[in-house]
């Protein structure tokens, strides 16, 4: 029943401090992702197991992103207005980006501060420019798989500062983002807290 607490103890400093960092980068990251808290009306609920049990597949899971098809993905040859456009519609911040063809072998990654960074404050046209010249490449892409620990996942987030991380398994299953992490450790910490209460009122025997 300890393990939320234990594990908010070792790792929570660092996640707070990784969270804060992503949202102080500009006011549209922190508006898309408290967006995305709000909005979000999918059960995301984990049965209470402690954190150093929960795996990257478990998010998957809930997130509906357990089975093949499931993963938002672009081109190296769109452009980045197109890529802006699937991430609003379909309401994520990064997209998988696959190499033209019928094989879609992973290339990298573009996410919405790619955009921000690389167009935006840059002042070039998004129409006018490819995935490719923005994404993250392939060579530089930092992944999980799907039995890697949530603790390791979130580790990883804070110490390469990044927001969103795919999910490998010899072929792209998923992504995982700061805010799925954030979400599990939340909703993990309320049931711990429950279970507590219960125990204070005698509801265990």
């Amino acid at each position: 029943m300890q393990g939320v607490a234990k594990a908010i103890r070792l790792h929570g400093s660092r996640l707070k401090q990784a969270v804060l960092q992503h949202m102080s980068t500009d006011n549209l990251s922190l508006v898309n992702l408290m967006t995305r808290f709000q909005t979000d009306t999918r059960d995301t609920t984990l049965a209470h197991k402690g954190l150093e049990n929960i795996t990257v597949a478990e998010i998957l899971r809930i997130k509906g992103e357990h089975e093949a098809g499931n993963v938002y993905w672009c081109t190296t040859s769109d452009t980045v207005y197109d890529a802006v456009q699937h991430m609003t519609e379909q309401n994520v911040g990064a997209l998988v980006v696959v190499k033209p063809g019928d094989g879609k072998l992973v290339a990298g990654i573009i996410t919405e501060r790619d955009y921000l960074k690389k167009i935006v404050v840059q002042e070039k046209s998004s129409k006018d420019t490819r995935v490719r010249e923005i994404m993250t490449d392939e060579n530089k892409l930092v992944t999980v798989n799907s039995d890697t620990k949530i603790l390791q996942a979130m580790e990883l987030i804070a110490d390469k500062h990044i927001r969103h991380v795919p999910v490998i398994d010899k072929r792209v299953v998923g992504m995982i983002s700061i805010v799925d992490v954030v979400k599990v450790i939340v909703d993990q910490q309320h049931q711990e807290v429950k279970r507590l209460n219960e125990f204070i009122r005698g509801d265990y025997y």
